[in-house]
C-alpha cells in the first residue's frame, strides 16, 4: 500500500479532526530521529564557529531550546500527544564549505505512540534560535530542508530515510 493510499488517522469517518487513540496500543521503545540545516553568509557563519555573537553561545542556547521545543510539541502540534521522554540528544555539524549548521535531533521514550513529532519539533526550535540569536548580522538566513530521517518502535516498524533519489526503506 504506497503512503497515499493509507488512511489519515487524525479524520473520523466524517473528515473531522480527531485525536487518535492509541490507549490499546502497545508499549515499546519509540526512537525518532529528525535533522535539518541553516545556512548563512559565510562572515555570519565565522562568527559563530568563533564564538563571537554578541548574544553569546549561539549553539548552547539552541541545544537547550531544541530539547524544551521536543517537550513541548504537543503544545505546538494540536493532535500530538503529550509523552513521557526519556531522551532527547541535539548534535550540530558545522559544515564550513557550505557555510551552513545541520542539527541532528535523537528522541526517545517508552510509549504508545512514536516521537516523530518532537524530534522534528525539536530541530526547528533550535534551528529558529540560531535564526533568533544572529538575525541582527543575517536575515537572510536559510532554514531548511527539516526531515525525519529515521523512526523505529510500534507496530509500523522501521522507516530509515533513503539517500537521495530513492524511496525511503521501511522494514517491518
Amino acid at each position: 500500500m504506497s503512503s497515499t493510499q493509507r488512511k489519515l488517522t487524525h479524520f473520523d469517518r466524517s473528515g473531522g479532526a480527531h485525536m487518535v487513540n492509541v490507549g490499546a496500543k502497545a508499549v515499546t521503545r519509540r526512537i525518532a530521529v529528525a535533522s535539518g540545516r541553516i545556512s548563512m553568509e559565510q562572515a555570519t557563519f565565522l562568527l559563530l564557529a568563533e564564538g563571537r555573537a554578541k548574544k553569546g553561545d549561539v549553539l548552547g542556547v539552541a541545544r537547550i531550546a531544541a530539547i524544551q521545543a521536543a517537550k513541548r510539541a504537543p503544545d505546538l502540534i494540536p493532535l500530538a500527544h503529550p509523552i513521557a521522554l526519556t531522551r532527547v540528544g541535539i548534535e550540530f555539524v558545522m559544515h564550513p564549505s557550505k557555510a551552513a549548521v545541520e542539527l541532528r535531533a535523537s528522541v526517545e521514550c517508552r510509549g504508545r505512540t512514536g516521537v516523530e513529532m518532537e524530534a522534528l519539533a525539536a530541530v526547528a526550535g533550535g534551528l529558529l534560535t540560531v535564526y533568533d540569536m544572529l538575525k541582527a548580522v543575517d536575515r537572510g538566513m536559510i532554514i531548511g530542508p527539516i526531515q525525519l530521517d529515521e523512526k523505529r518502535g510500534g507496530k509500523s516498524g522501521i522507516y530509515l530515510r533513503a539517500p537521495a533519489g530513492r524511496s525511503p526503506r521501511k522494514t517491518k
